[in-house]
């Protein structure tokens, strides 16, 4: 089970709505991970590939995943609240279960974190724990695909319809800025 991150991002940040769907496609990528390695090991000393899976997958979410929920918290959706276009206005509901849904995935995140940190440092889990991971990681898997189908197919083409070239750009500004990168870098 190597790591890696995939194939190269399609989008930069000139194009920011480009960019959240090519890291939706990075959280499908390591919450598969987690899942596999969860599936197969199921609370079992883990192997080296499936210990490297394990981690790299939890550093993504702990470090870079946060920063796309602000790039849709902070950078999207109040530009999309602030519209004045009555499609963005009928959103708003969207925009408010997608925030929801957010939060329930940053909770249960931090459990599965606790839990999977304690399964790499003491080497196993109990039975119970290791189909509370699975549990929890089903969860996840339910939200992130409803959650990201709403926001590729309906949410981002509404925004390159609704926001201003100079709001996109801001916010590939308020994006690198989050990253502590030049906005003229082409990639995350």
């Amino acid at each position: 089970m190597a790591v890696t991150i995939g194939k190269k991002a399609e989008s930069d940040f000139t194009n920011p709505l480009g960019l959240l769907n090519d890291c939706h496609r990075r959280i499908e990528y390591f919450l598969s991970l987690l899942v596999t390695v969860a599936r197969r090991a199921r609370g079992r000393k883990l192997h080296s590939d499936e210990r490297e899976a394990l981690e790299a997958a939890l550093r993504y979410f702990k470090q870079a995943a946060p920063k796309h929920t602000l790039d849709e918290e902070e950078s999207l959706f109040p530009r999309m609240r602030a519209s004045g276009d009555v499609l963005a206005q009928s959103a708003v509901a969207v925009l408010n279960a997608l925030h929801r849904d957010h939060t329930i995935a940053d909770e249960t995140h931090k459990e599965v974190d606790a839990l999977a940190r304690r399964w790499l440092d003491e080497g196993q889990l109990s039975e119970g724990e290791a189909h509370r991971l699975e549990g929890m990681l089903e969860d996840l898997a339910e939200i992130y695909r409803r959650h990201i189908a709403i926001e590729d197919n309906e949410i981002f083409p509404l925004a390159g319809k609704i926001l201003s070239q100079p709001e996109l750009e801001a916010m590939g500004h308020e994006m690198a800025a989050r990253r502590g990168v030049d906005p003229s870098r082409r990639t995350l």
